[in-house]
């Protein structure tokens, strides 16, 4: 596992849309002036007529994706993180409420977008947006996940939320197929403990096992592809097994993967010890993405940390 290529997710976007929109005329993108940082300007350059642009205007652009879904087409809303889950929530709530037809593919999740000021960090978007009925998260952690995520959109009558890392993750291909609901073991050593990840923090979640394994500790790494719906059995059986249970997410510690397995666990009278690796409660700083990540808890040392606490 340690020898693997490390790629740029979102500039697959446009590349991936275009080829399912050369085959179903019903799909369409709409952007929010931010088409060259998403990669969604591929779609407008191919298919034009099919490409909505709103300029700075996010929640008429959810309100615009409902009414295309209204009318039998399928919506891609192609846009930041931050936008798509705040600016245009109440929006996006009443889509999900309607059970419209709206596909999301957001960019920049987390602290993606680190030196763009801290305003711009989504941090807080998986807790927003799993909170609603009927929506599906789905969080790929390499290129063949994203186009099977956006083709489970597409055959999926409903909202769909799929987060794309901006920053670079480890383009693994695993050998089972992705699955709404359900997750991936991607590498088993043993029981001594659970590393847990959400595909936008695939990069530092496998340098965090690859340490533990130099320390002689054997233990899952697991790829939680789907956080709405979860794999609860898995989780359930799991925490049954394993010594501990260390989730890594870029997001906020509260109400994100960690918080979402949490709630799973609790459900139970007796379950392994849980531990996050994540954002505390509090605003993220601007600066090079990978230092922020790193000066808020993504780091190696904070992991190997946290596993070897809920081990004891």
């Amino acid at each position: 596992m340690s020898n693997y290529e490390m790629i740029e997710m979102r500039k697959k976007i446009g590349d991936i849309l275009c080829e399912f929109g050369e085959k179903d005329q019903r799909i369409y993108v709409l952007d929010s002036d931010l088409a060259k940082s998403t990669t969604s300007a591929k779609f407008r350059d191919t298919f034009p007529d099919r490409f909505v642009e709103t300029g700075i205007a996010e929640a008429s652009a959810m309100s615009i994706a409902t009414g295309i879904a209204s009318e039998g087409q399928i919506p891609f809303y192609v846009n930041f993180a931050i936008f798509v889950s705040g600016t245009a929530w109440t929006q996006l709530r009443q889509a999900a409420y309607a059970k419209a037809n709206v596909k999301m593919i957001v960019t920049h999740p987390g602290m993606d977008n680190g030196p763009d000021g801290a305003t711009h960090h989504a941090n807080e978007d998986i807790a927003l947006v799993r909170t609603l009925p009927n929506v599906k998260v789905l969080v790929p952690s390499n290129v063949k996940e994203l186009k099977q995520a956006i083709k489970m959109a597409i055959e999926h009558d409903g909202p769909v939320y799929i987060r794309c890392a901006r920053d670079v993750v480890p383009d693994v291909e695993f050998e089972t197929e992705a699955q709404i609901g359900k997750s991936t073991v991607v590498e088993d050593l043993g029981n001594d403990f659970a590393l847990i990840y959400e595909g936008t923090a695939a990069a530092i979640a496998y340098e965090g096992f690859e340490a533990l394994k130099e320390k002689g500790y054997k233990g899952k790494l697991i790829n939680i592809f789907s956080i709405k719906p979860m794999d609860i059995d898995f989780i359930n059986n799991l925490a049954s097994t394993v010594k501990g249970i260390v989730t890594v997410e870029n997001h906020s510690v509260l109400g994100g993967l960690g918080g979402a397995i949490a709630e799973v666990l609790a459900q139970k009278s007796e379950h392994a010890k849980l531990a996050y690796v994540g954002v505390p409660d509090v605003f993220t700083e601007s600066g090079k993405s990978a230092d922020v990540k790193a000066k808020y808890g993504l780091n190696v040392n904070n992991i190997v940390e946290k596993v070897e606490s809920v081990m004891k």
